[in-house]
């Protein structure tokens, strides 16, 4: 049975060489529509602050500005596509494509290791072409998912995307509409799946004039980190951002969205819009896979509940910024910030993120000011979590921009390796992580004036106390604005041919087919973490899973000394060493240093 067309509330519509205009602009009692050339028409005014009208004769690429009283032309709010930027005409669009694999129903989230990217710095030529050429690669090492930072349109040509103002519109110097369902149709042609990142708690500060005509739109007693704070209980705004994930995932065949700071979404509606919009999701997609990933520093699990078929209800999976934290100060002895809260036993919260999925569950948190942090977290599914080593937040945001390749040593980062994509939890993987690409990755834009003053001026009071500069000053920071920056963290991909680039791709591959016949299979069964930990030594530990046909154990020495090792290994299979004396010394008793084994009972897949 065909599914019937989505009526989106927001954005100009083609019908049969009509378009209809609609602007939520209650400010206002005056509106004029310039479709072209045309002269300006009045626009019909409704008493719940809407303006809509219908213009015939209009097809594709048409172009159309709202007027305002004051003269002052501006965008559609939920434009498709931009003649120019975030302050020119919006560009009528329709749903017209000819899809190679119009039948792609997804992949079980169980499968997914995820390779997140930024589509202006990732591949040349960039933009959505530059990804679809690097596909095969990505096939090729055993990535089953990419996940792509924000397209919605941004003042610019260089951001990370977080700043957009167009929330429908996908960016058009990365390839717009068109540019973007080629990129998806080609990942579905090799199986892999395509996750958009999506920012619903604030907008850009350059391009967006809701404010202007619509102030409603904002709540005016909160504020974001990054802006005016989004009023969503008007049901105008509410219907704005319920919307446009149906829009995204519809509109493109997306396999999933994940929702970027999710604690920054203030609603004191009687259902908060993201538990609505989750189910709006689910109600609307059940012929095929959708997974909904939440970026979210509190620590809670409420949003991420699943059936008794261990199935998601709502969100499918977080962000796990604990196993992020503890990790990396294993691996690089990092005390500043919020690895305070990890720096004192990182081995130790490494451990229970793997058993239980959160390493702060209602405990204090020294970076909160000893505030308690997080909720029980042990019943979750392990597949409720996603884990990384690094992501664009966790490079980006250093002042220069460092990956874990150049803060650490190359052993650490590969037994960290093999500890992330061989525990039951997703993990992810930003690019160039596969062949240690040594270039940062850097905060950019785009902006002029007073706003890139600012912008660069803020970032350099932001590090001025880090102390981990050495001898570098703020004044070094390189300037987000400068195309320099831009330019310099583009991946090498000449890197990933050299001798210590093959070493590492060859890594990748080796753990990802183990995950794939070993890991993946015993997933489904693993309802809730019930992980069970056991301390071996001052820098090591053993965890095991149940499941309900076989066991996962994985146990790991980051320190110096061998540790002693008691546990009984018979009826279980190594899966993987990361030394080739490692199972005889572990059937001796000791757990050499510097080495990660996994094992599973039962004999294979």
């Amino acid at each position: 049975m065909t599914q019937k067309q989505y009526e989106y509330r927001w954005g100009a519509q083609l019908h049969n060489g009509s378009a209809v205009f609609r602007l939520w602009a209650p400010a206002l009692d005056r509106l004029l529509l310039k479709v072209g050339q045309r002269e300006e028409r009045r626009m019909n005014r409704r008493t719940d602050g809407w303006f809509d009208l219908t213009v015939d004769g209009l097809g594709e690429a048409a172009q159309y500005q709202f007027v305002l009283p004051d003269g002052m032309a501006v965008p559609d709010p939920a434009s498709r596509a931009q003649a120019a930027g975030v302050h020119g005409p919006s560009l009528l669009t329709s749903s017209g494509y000819d899809w190679k694999v119009p039948d792609w129903k997804g992949r079980p989230w169980e499968e997914a290791v995820v390779y997140e990217l930024h589509p202006g710095t990732f591949a040349p030529p960039g933009g959505f072409a530059g990804i679809q050429r690097k596909l095969d690669h990505l096939v090729e090492i055993g990535f089953t998912a990419i996940e792509i930072m924000p397209v919605a349109e941004f003042s610019g040509t260089r951001g990370w995307g977080y700043d957009g103002v167009l929330p429908y519109c996908p960016h058009s110097a990365y390839g717009g509409v068109t540019g973007l369902k080629r990129l998806v149709d080609a990942a579905h042609e090799r199986g892999l799946m395509v996750i958009l990142d999506v920012v619903y708690n604030h907008f850009g500060p350059d391009g967006n004039y809701l404010g202007t005509y619509a102030p409603e739109f904002f709540d005016p007693e909160r504020q974001t980190p990054w802006g005016p704070a989004i009023r969503f209980e008007e049901p105008a705004v509410r219907d704005f951002f319920l919307d446009n994930p149906i829009y995204w995932l519809e509109e493109f065949r997306l396999d999933g969205l994940r929702f970027d700071a999710i604690d920054q979404i203030g609603d004191q509606s009687e259902t908060p819009i993201l538990e609505e919009m989750a189910r709006h999701i689910r109600e609307r997609f059940t012929d095929r896979e959708t997974h909904l990933m939440t970026e979210d520093e509190r620590n809670i699990v409420g949003l991420h509940p699943y059936d008794e078929k261990n199935r998601p209800i709502l969100f499918t999976a977080e962000w796990n910024d604990d196993f992020h934290h503890a990790a990396h100060c294993i691996a690089t002895g990092e005390d500043a910030g919020y690895y305070a809260g990890f720096a004192e036993d990182a081995v130790g919260h490494l451990a229970r993120a793997l058993a239980e999925g959160f390493c702060y569950q209602g405990e204090p948190y020294a970076p909160h000011g000893g505030r308690p942090r997080g909720e029980p977290s042990t019943g979750q599914s392990p597949v409720a979590f996603v884990d990384f080593l690094q992501n664009h937040d966790q490079i980006g945001n250093r002042a220069f921009g460092e990956r874990l390749t150049t803060l650490a040593d190359e052993e650490t980062v590969e037994l960290l390796t093999a500890v992330l994509l061989l525990n039951p939890q997703i993990p992810l993987v930003f690019m160039g992580e596969e062949y240690g690409e040594t270039n940062p990755f850097l905060f950019f834009t785009d902006f002029h004036g007073d706003l890139a003053k600012a912008v660069r001026e803020g970032r350099r009071r932001e590090f001025a106390s880090f102390r981990h500069f050495g001898e570098k000053t703020a004044e070094h920071i390189p300037d987000p604005n400068a195309s320099s920056t831009f330019e310099a963290s583009a991946l090498d991909w000449d890197r990933a041919g050299t001798e210590a680039g093959k070493r590492r791709l060859a890594l990748f591959r080796r753990l990802l087919e183990i995950r794939r016949r070993y890991i993946v299979p015993l997933l489904p069964d693993m309802r809730s973490m019930r992980g069970r930990t056991q301390r071996l030594s001052r820098g090591s530990f053993l965890v095991r899973w149940p499941t309900g046909r076989r066991q996962l154990l994985l146990t790991a020495n980051f320190g110096t000394d061998d540790a002693a090792f008691a546990e009984n290994l018979d009826g279980l299979e190594m899966i993987y060493e990361s030394r080739s004396d490692l199972l005889a010394a572990l059937q001796d008793g000791r757990l050499p240093p510097r080495s990660v084994a996994v094992f599973t009972s039962g004999a294979g897949p």
